[in-house]
């Protein structure tokens, strides 16, 4: 059954990524350009962002992330002088350039919002911050943000403990960390995470099953991923396994129906495997999430957000998962370069 049912659903992911590139123009534009994002402010052919290091508090009081962003960035065009990044109802604090032997403070500004694109971020950058430099953003993000949902705990499955989670496709990682917002552009990553100490935060990046709850944590990405591919969730997660590499973070509440319900899922990484080639990600996990999860599913690597709907109680709806398992090949390692 699974041999016949991936190649199928490798085809429907493909054919949906094409499909998604090529409908999501929300106004007319002249000269349409299709090698060119419309989605983003970015300066790609200028400079390009290589590396992101997050450090950020989870705030459940104020529903916010407060924190730092350094992005290490490479010079394209020698001659540019500016820096556009992308953000949505972010308050940007501080803006500092990170050079070999010295940092220094940057100049920037916001300029006009876009209801669908968000507010640009300007940076002047001096000559000599030569070929490559980091930027360091002071920043918080606001309750308004899109990607960003918070959770009482009356709306989780224990009801005991507030979450919160990301969804940051299509552009919507620019409303918790200021960015070049476009899948043209891949970066690595890594973060600290603090949180109130009874919960446990994952990302779309090297979760530890074993990660002891210290209210800190620390995480890797070290393939490079596009800007909607970044992912965080925040809750009372437990974690249980599946298969060498494979295993469900839930609620308490849910984690025996999801290690029922998906206890194919390494079977399903293996044959995977044999079809396409070397899963390259580490890992593969999943989180299942409370019942307010908009979407069947999201392919953040490492870590396929889930909606709980799937916890059919006779494995009839993992087809889902095969399909989020899927876009590690097409998608995540092959990737539209524009909306």
């Amino acid at each position: 059954m699974l041999r016949k049912l991936l190649p199928t659903l490798f085809i429907l992911v493909t054919t949906g990524l094409v499909v998604s590139a090529c409908s999501n123009k929300d106004e007319v534009v002249d000269n349409y350009d299709p090698a060119r994002d419309y989605f983003t402010f970015a300066n790609t052919e200028q400079f390009v962002t290589e590396h992101l290091a997050l450090d950020l508090n989870v705030d459940f009081e104020s529903r916010e992330l407060r924190g730092f962003a350094m992005l290490s960035i490479r010079r394209v065009n020698e001659d540019a002088q500016e820096i556009l990044l992308d953000t949505r109802d972010l308050a940007i604090k501080s803006v500092a350039f990170l050079m070999a032997d010295s940092s220094a403070p940057a100049e920037f500004r916001l300029g006009e919002t876009h209801k669908t694109l968000g507010t640009p971020l300007y940076i002047a950058v001096p000559d000599e911050a030569g070929e490559r430099f980091d930027l360091m953003i002071e920043y918080n993000t606001s309750p308004q943000s899109t990607a960003l949902q918070w959770l009482p705990p009356e709306l989780t499955a224990g009801g005991k403990y507030p979450l919160m989670f990301s969804q940051s496709q299509a552009v919507h990682a620019r409303s918790w960390v200021p960015l070049q917002d476009t899948p043209a552009i891949r970066i690595t990553y890594e973060a600290t995470v603090r949180t109130p100490e009874s919960l446990l935060a994952v990302m779309s990046a090297d979760n530890d099953p074993l990660t002891p709850r210290t209210g800190e944590y620390h995480f890797d990405m070290p393939q490079p991923i596009p800007s909607y591919l970044l992912a965080i969730a925040v809750g009372n997660f437990y974690f249980a396994p599946l298969g060498e590499e494979t295993g469900i973070y839930s609620e308490p509440e849910l984690l025996d129906a999801s290690v029922y319900e998906f206890a194919d899922t390494q079977a399903m990484l293996e044959l995977a495997e044999e079809m396409y080639g070397p899963y390259d990600w580490g890992r593969y996990d999943l989180l299942v999430l409370p019942p307010s999860f908009p979407y069947g599913g999201m392919e953040n690597p490492r870590l396929s957000f889930i909606t709980p709907s799937l916890l059919a109680g006779d494995r009839s709806l993992v087809s889902v998962i095969a399909h989020e398992l899927a876009h590690s090949w097409s998608g995540n390692l092959v990737t539209n370069a524009t909306w």
